[in-house]
């Protein structure tokens, strides 16, 4: 199971959010390339970068702090917040970026999804945000009535590279991932599930990789409190 470091960014800094809420902002570092560097120097594998702006704009707004980090490191990034359109997703791509992630179009324009999938293999992924098992939109701010399950089974059949599964109640507050309801949409789907949301301790990974079918956790706040040790976790992920 691959750990991801998380960088979410908001104003060009690395924050962590409570709940998604951009109001509950806790800023932990003013340069998100250092940051990034330091990641990769601990060994990890990926590093996971939100715009956490762009994601309520709906268009790319860090783009100079995520150029930043690219150009600073070696190992793949992940990107979502704000890609929204094929423009979008083909310059980030062509910047370096190892894989975008559509959240809000995967809910409202799953075409563009499936178009892109097909058009970058390996390097799209869907980014599924719920609140009680319905997904959420635009930053988390718009609810629906779409289940997760349902809308990661739309995408069976269009090639993304992953599913990263958000628990917004559990995000940011070091109160441990739904591991529940993550290993279930995991063994609903043969798409790779990345866990998002709550991963806070040595423990949280632990279970998660127990599951057998989860393929990836993210972790950011605990790693940036110190409540997860990052050499720690990537030894006994290896182990």
């Amino acid at each position: 199971m691959i750990l991801y470091p998380a960088i979410d960014l908001k104003d060009g800094h690395c924050v962590r959010l409570l709940h998604g809420d951009m109001d509950k902002a806790t800023v932990f570092g003013d340069d998100p390339a250092e940051q990034a560097a330091a990641f990769e120097a601990a060994g990890c594998a990926w590093v996971h970068l939100v715009d956490l702006n762009g994601a309520f704009a709906g268009a790319p707004v860090n783009g100079a702090a995520v150029e930043a980090i690219l150009a600073r490191i070696k190992v793949p990034a992940q990107l979502g917040g704000g890609i929204r359109d094929m423009a979008t997703i083909e310059r980030w791509l062509s910047k370096g970026l190892a894989r975008v992630i559509l959240g809000t179009v995967a809910v409202e324009n799953p075409d563009l999804v499936r178009e892109a999938a097909r058009a970058f293999p390996g390097q799209v992924a869907v980014g599924i945000d719920a609140r009680n098992g319905r997904v959420a939109t635009r930053g988390w701010a718009e609810e629906t009535d779409v289940m997760v399950t349902d809308l990661a089974r739309s995408f069976e059949d269009a090639g993304v590279a992953a599913i990263i599964y958000t628990d917004i109640l559990r995000d940011g507050a070091m109160t441990g991932p739904n591991i529940a309801a993550t290993e279930a949409l995991a063994r609903a789907v043969s798409i790779p599930v990345i866990a998002s949301g709550g991963v806070s301790s040595l423990a949280d990974l632990t279970r998660l990789r127990d599951t057998g079918v989860i393929a990836g956790a993210i972790s950011g706040r605990a790693i940036y409190d110190g409540a997860l040790d990052l050499t720690a976790a990537l030894a006994a992920l290896r182990a």
